[in-house]
């Protein structure tokens, strides 16, 4: 028994003493456990930092506050402080401090730290590759790469993406963020984004409350972007921000009738019930408080001096009894659209100074006096006017046309026109114009600065068509610089790269298919002829020349030669205003013809339909033309007019010759030609909502002979129908008009036949067209402008002006597309639909008609 408890004894010495080893060996391994039954103070002999790959070491020591020589007492509160200081950085996801030993009452610690991972990409699942783009955007407002992945970086970039789909309408979308190790880099991850978006949700219905006087249906009207989901081709959601502009928008229609204290009492958003107990769509309710519908009572005027209570009342044009509206007195107080407004009428006469204060000195049951101040002030003169932006235009080309000058009188109206020139110069970008007026109340003077910004105004042709059999390919080759400085032509120096910046116009085009046919085309403006006023000159020369390809000894070869030169001088005009604008231009033409039989386009008829084939014919004219002008863009108006009368007259050879013209043939009647010449042409813009621009013109053509015995020319009639385009596509022809109807071929309309046969076209002398379309731009960038546009349009042509009625018109209605590109000019496409045309089958196919638009829009 003895032996037995001995040797428990020793077997239980030998473990204790393997445990002491054992305890002791561990100690060398682990951080050494600080006794905290009593607190020491010690000394701080040094500080390292483990685990910090992407942090700086000495940032982290100096955040948890410790420096060496510091005293610092263990158990005591710069330890808990530190630790807070670095959890506080959100960097890291755990954080230890350890005592790595000590000599004496000298401390050394250890501050371990484990990162949080970096980001190194970001995808997503459960979304278009579409959306990727956009949702980017969102959530690279808290993603960085190679930043810190922190839970609060995650929800906000998964807020973001919830908030993009929401404004979508998808109320129920769900993000889940998910984490995935980058094995490429150390401690990085990727995040993956788990779109669920769920089915959008629509606005059911919305309702209204309180409204006795404005039907609901109106005032739904009036919440553009935010609509029921029961309006057809209209999206339906709920975007907070333009829900609160539509919610002004209501209340701006109360106070335009009359209802000044109209306000929105309350509102309420919510879901209704769904199937099996999910959620439908919105509903919104609203509640208002109309108030009392107002009326003008007495208006006053104070303070005007420089004009009569009586003038200021027909500028303002508010009688008593009329229904109050805050808007509208507003507007014609002050910048109105169409210039009727009281603060115009003051501006214009220099009085930049003024101001007028509407206040209402009484408000009864129903009606509301008015008083409004005036304070005239002093009359500004302008001293400097500033020009900026033009790197490419010389200052003197945009200072020209410019109507404000220093030293004269300010005038608003003046700025808007000289705005207006400055845009249908071409050369600067509309979109980015800006005016400027810094004012010196002490001087009484102003200053106007004109900030530009130049964009390409030349343009390129450049193309290759099919010409049909025979005839091969035509190739085309144009250029036309408008902003061209011919005084600099001798100096390279200025060349970027061609002389450029005077404001001229030189434009050379030439096209060919080798012996077939071949046109050139050369032609310069100076639009300041000498540099004081704006007389310009225009220079212009063509020679076009079309056979049939035989060889010349051949006796069935034929030819058409045309050629002339044009100069022409406009000028404009002061009276009845200085929009018109006078043009007079010389013109000689002579125009060759043998065995011309083989056009596909047309042969040159008389009125009784002998075919002139054979002669060379002179044509001497005169044009002269009035226009007046007030678009605000030549590219794409959206208000103002244009309207042109031009007339082209030749001498009235036969009236000094007793020749017997009834008798002779074509090639001698027509030897020179004797004719005038009228045409009108009309179009008008105005923006109707938003961006969305009507266009309505109108254009007469007539041409009529002195002589009866001469009759008309067969020469400079109307050729009606296609895309306008003297080209490839439908044949070669010279010496006519061509003037563009969509939906309908020039073999289409019943005059133009050469009895009743489609395949033969006969031009005429007078046609009749108009037009209404609607416009809308998808781009109003000057390096690019694109719109769309819908049309219907109605014409006709007449063989001479007893047949003609201006009722008796081509119907056609369809859609297109233009691009003008600066260095291209106008592209796009016409799809037309003809409702009156004979001999179809009625069908789209047979009605409808395609046509392109290439360098400028047709006539």
């Amino acid at each position: 028994m003895k032996r037995i408890f001995g040797f428990i004894l020793l077997l239980a010495s030998v473990f204790i003493f393997t445990g002491q080893l054992s305890a002791q060996s561990g100690t060398d391994t682990l951080p050494p456990v600080i006794d905290y039954t009593k607190a020491l103070d010690y000394e701080i002999g040094g500080v390292k930092v483990t685990g910090a790959t992407f942090s700086d070491p000495g940032a982290i020591i100096s955040i948890a506050g410790f420096r060496v020589g510091d005293r610092i007492r263990i158990p005591g509160g710069e330890i808990p402080r530190a630790l807070k200081a670095l959890w506080k950085l959100s960097l890291f996801t755990d954080v230890q401090i350890y005592k790595e030993k000590t000599i004496g009452d000298v401390i050394f610690l250890e501050i371990a730290v484990v990162e949080r991972p970096r980001l190194t990409t970001h995808s997503y699942k459960g979304v278009k590759k579409g959306s990727h783009d956009d949702l980017n955007e969102e959530v690279n407002k808290y993603l960085i790469k190679g930043g810190i992945v922190t839970e609060s970086v995650k929800a906000s970039a998964a807020f973001g993406i919830k908030k993009y789909f929401i404004d979508k309408g998808f109320y129920d979308v769900e993000v889940k963020v998910e984490e995935v190790p980058d094995s490429s880099r150390v401690n990085s991850v990727q995040l993956v984004f788990n779109v669920d978006r769920g089915t959008k949700i629509k606005i059911g219905d919305i309702t209204f409350k309180g409204n006795t006087n404005i039907k609901d249906r109106k005032l739904r009207g009036l919440m553009k972007e935010t609509r029921r989901k029961k309006r057809i081709f209209a999206g339906s959601k709920l975007i907070r921000t333009e829900y609160e502009g539509d919610k002004k928008k209501i209340i701006e229609h109360y106070n335009k009738n009359g209802f000044r204290d109209a306000r929105i009492v309350s509102d309420s958003i919510w879901r209704e019930a769904g199937k099996k107990g999910k959620k439908g769509d919105l509903l919104i309710h609203i509640t208002l408080n109309e108030g009392n519908r107002y009326y003008f009572r007495n208006i006053v005027w104070k303070g005007n001096s420089i004009y009569t209570t009586k003038d200021l009342d027909n500028i303002l044009g508010i009688k008593k009894g009329d229904v109050y509206n805050s808007e509208l007195l507003e507007t014609r107080l002050r910048f109105s659209q169409d210039g009727r407004d009281v603060s115009s009428l003051y501006m214009d006469n220099g009085y930049l100074f003024f101001n007028v204060d509407p206040i209402e000195v009484a408000v009864a049951s129903d009606s509301i006096d008015l008083q409004l101040r005036i304070f005239e002030g002093p009359q500004a003169t302008i001293d400097k006017v500033i020009i900026k932006g033009n790197d490419r235009t010389h200052e003197h080309v945009v200072r020209r046309e410019l109507f404000t000058v220093p030293g004269e009188k300010f005038s608003r109206s003046d700025i808007i026109r000289s705005q207006r020139q400055i845009i249908n110069l071409g050369y600067f970008n509309p979109e980015n114009l800006g005016i400027n007026t810094p004012v010196n109340p002490q001087r009484g003077t102003v200053d106007i600065e004109y900030t530009l910004e130049e964009k390409p105004s030349d343009q390129l042709e450049l193309s290759a068509g099919w010409g049909g059999r025979g005839r091969g390919v035509i190739g085309t080759l144009g250029v036309s610089f408008n902003n061209f400085s011919a005084r600099n032509i001798f100096h390279r120096e200025t060349w970027s790269p061609l002389p450029q910046g005077d404001g001229q116009r030189l434009s050379l085009r030439a096209q060919t298919n080798g012996r077939f046919y071949q046109s050139y085309n050369i032609s310069f403006t100076e639009p300041w002829l000498g540099g004081k006023k704006p007389n310009s000159l225009t220079v212009a020369g063509f020679m076009s020349v079309l056979s049939n390809g035989y060889n010349r000894s051949s006796e069935f070869y034929g030819k058409l030669t045309n050629g002339g030169v044009t100069v022409s001088l406009g000028t404009r005009l002061k009276v009845p205003d200085d929009n018109f604008i006078s043009s007079t231009a010389l013109n000689l033409q002579v125009i060759s013809l043998k065995n011309y039989v083989f056009s596909s386009r047309g042969l040159f008829r008389t009125d009784d339909g002998e075919t002139v084939s054979e002669g060379n014919f002179r044509n001497f004219s005169i044009t002269q033309t009035f226009a007046r002008t007030t678009i605000n863009n030549p590219i794409f108006p959206d208000e103002g007019s244009r309207v042109q009368l031009s007339v082209q007259l030749t001498p009235p050879y036969s009236l000094f010759s007793n020749k017997d013209y009834s008798d002779l043939p074509p090639s001698e009647r027509f030897k020179y030609l004797e004719y005038h010449k009228w045409k009108i042409n009309a179009e008008w813009y105005q923006t109707l909502v938003g961006k969305l621009v009507i266009k309505a013109e109108a254009k007469f053509g007539f041409l009529c002979t002195y002589n009866k015995d001469i009759g008309i020319a067969p020469f400079e009639r109307f050729q009606l129908g296609g895309d306008g385009l003297n080209n490839q596509q439908f044949g070669y022809f010279t010496g006519t008009e061509i003037i563009s109807s969509r939906g309908y071929q020039p073999g289409e309309y019943e005059n133009n036949q050469w009895k009743g046969n489609p395949s033969d076209i006969n031009a005429t002398p007078l046609y009749q067209k108009v037009t209404l379309e609607l416009r809308y731009p998808l781009s109003l960038n000057p390096s690019s402008t694109i719109y769309v546009h819908t049309f219907a349009q109605a014409s006709n042509a007449w063989r001479s002006a007893r047949d003609y009625n201006p009722f008796d018109l081509k119907r056609s209605v369809g859609a297109g597309l233009r691009v003008f590109l600066p260095m291209f000019g106008v592209l796009g496409f016409d799809y037309g639909i003809g409702f009156d045309k004979t001999g179809t089958s009625g069908k789209i196919s047979d009605l409808a008609r395609f046509n392109i638009v290439l360098g400028f829009e047709p006539e």
